[in-house]
């Protein structure tokens, strides 16, 4: 049987088992293991447990854990509140601020907790509330939550970037760095958008509202500075070469929660072993995904799949930012269904040596990928993020909450657009800092 059609065996029986509501790491064993017993024998097995964990012996996967329980921490606490607050009180004055106070909250809370479900609750939980009873119409209110929310994917520390570095053996620290001026222009856009909402419609500061006073606007910096800083030495440790990613990550958790517990008082033993449980859960979950995922390459590689899919898009006499387009497209599809962390490594070990042999970065691809899997976090079915907003908000229906993150996924397309136009975005900056790079 010719690989191309055991690939698409493959790709058929993959689709239908999730489809059944199979965890993804589950569903990945499954068809690995099953397709290695039918065109390999029984004999196979006895490689499935090397395979297994040889895809988790990577150190810089212990970057992921520290980076989840830094996240935890911080989201355990008021952290989010507290930046919402402190945003909200210097953007009041300006046309559309309490949006874009909700944004900046989001990008910054998104960046230092790396999770976007986290982000949505915890700025949603204040932030939409907020805004109704300020007017703004629901579909914006819960829309601007959902997309900023998504923005922690891309701005680093990111672990969509960790795993995406890991499974196409290219540098993290350039990773990091070429997320930076997407993440801000993404933001950037998120807040354009909102102000020229509100400048149409007519949400501003209106004369003879309390507004805030100076002491007011200072006085709530102190709980938010420390953990700003954290992002800004995190990234300091990563690009001066102080430090690896997990040694920065290690740091990075311990401070967060030592801050969280001596800022918030949180010396209760219930609440920090719900910070450690619910951080073990999810690096467990991701963890079981890169193991499954290491063993599904081994059994595409092993039955000559990836490079016969290879070799056949080598073949084709399309130009090469057709077939960059057909990629993106391809990669919207996939985050509609699967989570990114999925997606990631089950598609870019194949795609990277694709992407590298037409002529393209794959630290630019990387970026432009995270941006595709943002795009999916606010899109049914799946629609994680859209799930959440509905969940802290279940007066607003989910189509409401739908229309409000399309001019934001909008902006997300024209983000990838300028990237394509403009590879500097994202080359840049880690070509500055850290020397151009061979591939």
């Amino acid at each position: 049987m010719s690989p191309l059609i055991i690939g698409l065996l493959i790709a058929f029986s993959l689709i239908l088992i999730l489809l059944c509501g199979v965890p993804v790491a589950f569903a990945l064993g499954m068809v690995a293991v099953g397709f290695l017993v039918i065109f390999e024998g029984p004999n196979s097995v006895s490689v499935i447990a090397d395979t297994l964990f040889a895809g988790l012996n990577e150190f810089a996967l212990l970057s992921i854990p520290m980076f989840i329980l830094m996240g935890a921490a911080i989201a355990s606490s008021r952290a989010g509140s507290d930046l919402y607050e402190a945003l909200e009180r210097w953007f009041y004055r300006v046309p559309g601020g309490l949006i874009i106070s909700n944004l900046g909250a989001c990008s910054i809370f998104a960046a230092l907790s790396g999770s976007s479900p986290a982000t949505c609750a915890a700025i949603g939980k204040m932030g939409i509330p907020e805004m109704q009873k300020r007017g703004y119409p629901d579909s914006l209110a819960t829309g601007a939550i959902a997309a900023g929310g998504t923005l922690g994917i891309l701005i680093p520390p990111s672990i969509t970037m960790i795993v995406y570095g890991i499974s196409t053996e290219t540098s993290i620290g350039r990773l990091f760095m070429a997320g930076i001026i997407p993440g801000l222009l993404l933001t950037a856009l998120f807040m354009a958008w909102s102000l020229y909402y509100a400048k149409r419609n007519g949400f501003h500061f209106k004369i003879g509202d309390k507004g805030y006073s100076w002491k007011e606007k200072f006085e709530i910096l102190p709980k938010v500075l420390p953990f700003l800083v954290i992002i800004v030495l995190i990234l300091y440790a990563l690009y001066g070469g102080v430090a690896t990613p997990s040694e920065a990550a290690g740091v990075g958790a311990f401070v967060c929660v030592a801050l969280v517990i001596f800022i918030y008082k949180m010396w209760n033993m219930r609440e920090n072993w719900e910070i450690l449980r619910s951080a073990m859960r999810e690096s467990v979950m991701i963890m079981m995904i890169i193991g499954t995922a290491a063993l599904f390459s081994y059994m595409m590689s092993s039955l000559y799949v990836t490079q016969s899919l290879a070799e056949w898009i080598a073949t084709l006499d399309v130009s090469p930012w057709l077939l960059l387009i057909c990629i993106n497209i391809f990669l919207l599809v996939a985050g509609l269904f699967l989570p990114p962390v999925a997606v990631i490594i089950m598609t870019a070990p194949t795609l990277v040596p694709i992407v590298e042999t037409i002529g393209f970065d794959p630290i630019w691809f990387g970026v432009m990928l995270t941006i595709n899997m943002e795009i999916g976090l606010i899109t049914p079915p799946v629609g994680l993020n859209l799930y959440v907003i509905n969940n802290i908000a279940p007066d607003v229906k989910l189509p409401t909450i739908l229309w409000g993150a399309l001019p934001f996924m909008l902006c997300m397309i024209l983000a990838i657009i300028l990237l394509i136009i403009f590879p500097g975005l994202a080359t840049w900056l880690p070509d500055y800092m850290m020397g151009t790079a061979q591939y």
